[in-house]
């Protein structure tokens, strides 16, 4: 299901997150199924309780899953999420483009690099 990799640069917690984030959006997890515990998730990937307590706590912070006490994790309505994704990635975007017109770049080359037809300078 998750897969971490000890070469990738980003913590451990972040691979968990984006692993479940992406598995959601993708309809692979359905709404209200429930996530695995974190004590089964710990000692299935071999790491710490508390890193996968962290993941599924910004998890919940970003409307992906919801607790419910006693219960364990659930995930959360996935076109809400979705929705909240695409404002989330937007707002990134919109921050990159600021930076990059700051730093000169002209939007005609921006928008190349977003219809795909531009890899890298």
């Amino acid at each position: 299901m998750i897969q971490i990799s000890y070469r990738d640069p980003r913590p451990i917690y972040e691979q968990v997150k984006d692993g479940f984030r992406t598995l959601i959006l993708t309809g692979v997890l359905h709404p209200d199924e429930k996530m695995p515990s974190v004590r089964e998730l710990a000692t299935q990937l071999a790491i710490n309780p508390n890193t996968i307590q962290r993941a599924y706590r910004e998890l919940e912070q970003e409307g992906y899953i919801c607790s419910v006490p006693g219960k364990g994790s659930f995930v959360a309505d996935a076109g809400d999420t979705a929705a909240l994704r695409k404002k989330e990635l937007l707002m990134r975007l919109s921050e990159i483009c600021a930076e990059l017109r700051s730093l000169g770049v002209e939007e005609s080359t921006m928008l190349e690099y977003i219809r795909g037809g531009k890899q890298h300078d």
